[in-house]
This record gives structure tokens, sequence and C-alpha cells, in this order.
């Protein structure tokens, strides 16, 4: 993996010359999706764009690669990231990259989701990026500090096993509630204005979500996989896929039996899906915008820095994920009024660094380790 240790700073070229490597590198992973689309798409994604409108999208993306490859060369003394980016878009051009065939695409039982991964990561980082750098709440952080290789890997391979999360994650919903005649139900929820849909399913499934989520930090066993999320001390837009497979489990399982009973129609799922999306990545990013008022109704950057704080004295708080209002009424609300917290991260001293030691962590170590982590633990 290419070491990045430049800040980021306008007019010296770095920025454009990253920019050229990552469109070069996402073009070419577009093509080879172009190529073997029943193995590296998603059916349900499919239906949400036509190839041709994929196929436009990557040809700008590799005319955008070359001039900012371009620029890059004319601003910067380093040319090593632009002459990098014109590899890729070189490779991305013999391999096709302009004459891909948008053709139609027959189903395979098993399939990685590529195609749900480029897209994320181009529109997450066109936003999120930007934000982070004209706005962050942390001036000093760099925007590849020294574990954002570990964050990438998490939002990887949680992209890329997409279908395989969501048919575990729905099992436990199907097993417990498969047998009910649950139709009548499904046809009342349905029959609500598309508003009052869409509001009462982000509220059910944030009640299943703040009392699971409030489980994995007063259950010993269940911490171990949760303190994976909580070990990142660089809360930017990646920093929220760095969650463990259990954890990944149960909390999307929970969060999946309120909508598999109700029955909520494709489209309110849809928007749920995008909406969360979009929104995990915003309250996890190095943002100082505070959403004046909204900050009360909806799930903030300051609001949840606050349950990733370092200092004890501020655990167990803010476990909702998109209303502030059920911590109100649970008791485990906090949100001083212009106040962030000075750190996030773990006590814990010595935690794996790297995706397959975290990974292994939670089966090899044992609850307590030493009394200051048993004094922690019983804060949080």
């Amino acid at each position: 993996m290419m070491e990045v240790k430049e800040n980021l700073k306008f007019g010296q070229g770095l920025i454009s010359g990253y920019v050229s490597v990552f469109l070069g590198i996402m073009a070419l992973l577009g093509v080879i999706c172009f190529k073997y689309p029943e193995w590296l798409t998603t059916p349900e994604f499919r239906a949400v764009y036509t190839g041709a409108s994929m196929k436009i999208l990557l040809t700008a993306s590799i005319i955008a690669a070359m001039l900012f490859a371009i620029l890059s060369f004319m601003l910067s003394r380093n040319k090593k990231w632009p002459l990098i980016g014109l590899l890729f878009i070189t490779a991305t051009i013999v391999v096709g990259g302009f004459d891909v065939d948008p053709r139609p695409v027959s189903n395979t039982r098993w399939h990685l989701g590529l195609d749900w991964l480029l897209l994320d990561l181009l529109l997450m980082a066109v936003i999120f990026i930007p934000i982070e750098m004209v706005f962050p709440k942390r001036k000093g952080q760099r925007t590849f500090h020294e574990e954002w290789r570990t964050d990438l890997v998490y939002f990887c391979v949680s992209h890329l096993l997409v279908q395989f999360f969501g048919i575990i994650t729905q099992q436990p919903a199907k097993l417990l509630f498969g047998w009910m005649g649950l139709s009548g139900l499904h046809e009342w929820t349905q029959s609500l204005p598309f508003a009052i849909e869409l509001l009462f399913a982000f509220f059910i499934t944030d009640l299943a979500q703040y009392w699971t989520h409030r489980f994995f930090h007063t259950h010993h066993f269940l911490w171990r996989f949760h303190s994976i999320h909580h070990s990142t001390e660089n809360m930017d837009w990646l920093a929220g896929s760095r969650t463990h497979f259990i954890d990944i489990f149960v909390t999307r399982s929970m969060a999946f039996v309120p909508l598999y009973v109700f029955g909520f129609s494709t489209l309110t799922f849809n928007v749920y899906i995008v909406f969360m999306a979009i929104h995990a990545v915003l309250i996890h990013s190095n943002t100082r915008i505070n959403f004046g008022f909204l900050k009360y109704v909806f799930a903030t950057p300051q609001y949840h820095h606050w349950h990733h704080c370092k200092n004890p004295n501020h655990y167990g708080k803010n476990f909702a994920t998109i209303f502030p209002f059920i911590d109100m009424i649970f008791g485990t609300y906090y949100l001083p009024k212009n106040e962030w917290p000075e750190d996030t991260g773990l006590l814990e001293a010595n935690f794996p660094k790297g995706y397959v030691k975290q990974a292994i962590y939670p089966f090899t170590k044992s609850p307590f380790d030493s009394d200051l982590e048993m004094e922690e633990y019983s804060k949080r």
C-alpha cells in the first residue's frame, strides 16, 4: 500500500495528484466491473442505475483523472503522484476503458459488491473530503492519518461482502417472525402517507439500534467486539467503517427485525438504506459544522463524537443513531452547547492496529486484562 505523508494544501499540486490516482484506480476497477458484471456487481444495485449511465461516468472519470494528472504536473515539484495516476489511466484505456459494453447481465447465486463499493466510495469522497478540508473540527488532523488504510480496508470489506451481510442479517428476523401472519400489518404500514411511514421506519429502527448499541457497551463479551469501533483516535468520514463483523451482524440484524415485522414499502426501505449510508459517514466526520437547531433533532458529528469521547467521565452517552430524543427518554443524552470532546478513542494501551489483528482480537483477549480496564468498562 502506498505511503502518504504529505499534508494536503491548496496550490501545491498534491491534491490534484492524489485525485488523479484515486480516479485512475476507480476507473480501472470500473472497467473490470463491466467485464465481469455477473460476479462483481449486485442485482439490487443494478436496478438503480443503467449500464449506459455507468459508461458515461467511467468515461468522465478517465478524462477527469487525466486533467488532474496534468494539473498536478504543472503545480507540483513531486511528480510521483501524477505519474502513478497516469499509469492507472493508461492501464484503464488499454483494457478497454473507452469501449466497455453495457450488456444485459444475468443473475448469479453469489457475487461481490464491487459496483456498490466504487459508487459509494466515490460519492462519500466527493461529499466529505472537501467538507473536512474546508470545515475541519481538528485542524491538525491529517487527511491521510496513520490508520486511514485500516479504515479503508473495513470500508472495502463491508461493501464487497454486501450480499453476505445482507443474507445473514435477515435470518434472525425470518427465523423469529417468519411463521407469523404479518400481511395485515404490512398492508397497514404501507397504507400510511410516505412521510409518516418513513419517519416511523427511522424511529422504530433507531429504537432497536439504541438498545442493541447500549447492550454492546454494558455486556463485557460484546464490548470486546464493539471496542474495535471505538478504537479510532481520528474521527473522519472513514472512521464509521471500522466495525467488527460480529458487531455488523448483530446490529444490522436487530435493525432489520422491525423493518421485517412492519413490512415497510420498497421505497421506504431504499430511502432508509441510502439515508443511513450517508448519515453514518456524516456523524463520524471531522467537521466542525454544528447544524444549528437541527442538532437537537438529528444526530450530528458533535453529538456522536461525544459518544466516542476518550474521557471516562462522559462514557455511556448518546447511543441513538438518528434521534437524540431517544437518549433523552432513557437518560443517556449529552450535548453541551458548543463544546466538543478533546480526544476520542480508548484508554486501553497497546490496542491492536490493523484489520486482521483487530478481527481476531475479541476472540483472544480475556474479559479484563487489568484493573484499569475493569474500571473503565464499569463506567460505560
